[in-house]
């Protein structure tokens, strides 16, 4: 295996896994507090909602949306890291 070949697979295996990271935080977020947690969620408040409410009808989308921009950073770095940001 040539050395380029050994950076694209360590490029591609840092890659895997800040995306199964992501989508991890994302499904607990969106899935765990929306479904699984959202009785124990609802004993508190935002803005007079119930929070497990919230979580299923705003905060997931709102994670989701800050997880994209944390991926772009996190890709930025990696792609400086091996060299692949011209």
């Amino acid at each position: 295996m040539s050395e380029k070949q050994k950076k694209a697979t360590a490029y591609w295996k840092e890659n895997v896994r800040y995306l199964f990271i992501l989508l991890s935080i994302w499904f607990l977020v969106s899935f765990g507090a929306g479904i699984l947690f959202k009785e124990a969620l609802d004993a508190f408040q935002i803005g007079g909602f119930k929070l497990g409410f919230w979580f299923a009808q705003q905060g997931s989308i709102y994670v989701f949306v800050i997880l994209i921009f944390v991926y772009v950073r996190l890709m930025n770095t990696l792609d400086k890291k091996y060299g692949y940001d011209d």
